[in-house]
C-alpha cells in the first residue's frame, strides 16, 4: 500500500488554492481579447464568470477588443466602491438563481485603488474564487499606475501578454499623442477632453519618439 508524503499533500492543498492572476502589458497586446477568451472557456463549460472593470475607463459601455469583440460588464468599479461587499452581493444574486461565480474577471485593472486590489486578493484567498485581473503596467511617462503596482507587488501569478513595437522589438512602455505627435506632458488618465492616440513602443523609440525618461 502507498502512502502518500505529508508534504506533498500540503502542496496539493496549495495548488488547489483559489489564486489572484494579474495579466499585464503594453497597450495594444491583446489583454481584452485574452479576457473575452477566458470567459468564453469558463461558459463553455457551463460555469459562470464575473466581468467588471473601473468606471474611469470610458472605452464603450463594456470591455472592448480591437478585434470587435465586445462584452457587458456585470459591475462597474467606482474608486469608493467596497469590491468584496458588491462581489457579495452578486455572488447571492447569483445563487439564488441557481448559479455560482467560478471566476471573477477585472479588466483595466490599473486604474483601481490599492485597497481595491487588496480586496481582490482576500476574494481570491478567503472567499475562494478566482481572480484574474488584466491590465497596463505603466502609464505614458512611464509611471506605474496605482492598481497596477499593487498587483505587481501581491498576486499569485503574474503574466506578461507581449506585443512589438513598430521597429519590431518588444514594446514595454506606452507613448501618448495628440494630433499625431507624442507629448509628455499631461494627467495620468484624463486629458482635458482631447483625444489621444496610444502607441507600444520599445525603450529606444520611446527615447527617440517621446524624449527621456525621469
Amino acid at each position: 500500500m502507498e502512502y502518500a508524503h505529508p508534504l506533498k499533500e500540503t502542496y496539493s492543498r496549495i495548488e488547489q488554492m483559489a489564486k489572484l492572476y494579474y495579466r499585464y502589458g503594453a497597450m495594444n497586446s491583446g489583454k481584452s481579447t485574452s479576457l473575452l477568451q477566458v470567459a468564453y472557456n469558463y461558459e463553455e463549460r457551463g460555469q459562470h464568470v464575473l466581468v467588471a472593470k473601473p468606471s474611469i475607463d470610458t472605452k464603450g459601455e463594456g470591455v472592448v477588443s480591437r478585434l470587435g469583440v465586445t462584452r457587458e460588464v456585470d459591475l462597474f468599479i467606482t474608486p469608493e466602491l467596497d469590491v468584496i461587499e458588491a462581489f457579495k452581493v452578486i455572488k447571492t444574486q447569483y445563487e439564488q438563481e441557481g448559479k455560482t461565480v467560478d471566476c471573477f474577471i477585472v479588466d483595466e485593472a490599473q486604474f483601481l485603488t490599492r485597497d481595491q486590489v487588496n480586496d481582490l486578493f482576500i476574494i481570491a484567498v478567503q472567499l475562494g474564487t478566482p481572480v484574474m485581473a488584466y491590465g497596463i503596467r505603466n502609464d505614458f511617462q512611464t509611471n506605474a499606475f496605482t492598481g497596477s503596482l499593487r498587483l505587481l507587488e501581491i498576486a499569485h501569478s503574474l503574466e506578461e501578454l507581449k506585443t512589438i513595437c513598430r521597429c519590431g522589438r518588444k514594446a514595454i512602455l506606452n507613448g501618448r499623442k495628440i494630433d499625431g505627435l507624442f507629448i509628455k506632458e499631461g494627467q495620468q488618465v484624463a486629458i482635458d477632453g482631447q483625444h489621444a492616440d496610444y502607441e507600444s513602443l520599445c525603450g529606444t523609440c520611446y527615447l527617440e519618439k517621446v524624449g527621456p525618461i525621469s
